[in-house]
């Protein structure tokens, strides 16, 4: 099966680096955009949950304050597949930009890029972004 590594980026009218870095690297932050749930078992392993019975373990494989952090699901097909969420400041604007790094199988990159369009819609809802 092929797999695809997919890039997003998308420009949030936000110039507060603490929220924005709030919003993608703890679990309150997480849970108000990307799942319903987020268990932290400890400094490297993470629990999402969607609903009541959909749950993905993940390990944080890399973590550089106010700038990335990098998921592994334990359950990848992979083991280099991994998914990031990075910010990086526009200087021409001073806006945030939200960088999304992930793969997914060939026939299914379409829907990951609306799922994650959709997540990141969220995001600027809850966060005034």
């Amino acid at each position: 099966m092929e797999r695809r590594k997919i890039h997003l980026e998308y420009l949030l009218n936000a110039t507060s680096k603490n929220i924005l870095w709030e919003a993608i690297s703890t679990p309150t932050g997480l849970e108000g955009w990307f799942a319903d749930r987020v268990l932290p078992a400890d400094d490297k392993h993470v629990t999402f949950c969607w609903g009541k019975t959909e749950r993905r373990e993940a390990v944080i494989v890399g973590l550089r304050a106010y700038s990335f952090i990098r998921f592994h699901w334990v359950d990848a097909p992979r083991e280099r597949e991994y998914f990031e969420l990075k910010m990086t400041n526009s200087e021409l604007t001073n806006d945030f930009v939200l960088e999304i790094t992930d793969f997914a199988a060939a026939e299914e990159a379409d829907d990951a890029c609306e799922l994650w369009e959709s997540q990141v819609e969220t995001l600027r809802r809850n966060c005034g972004f």
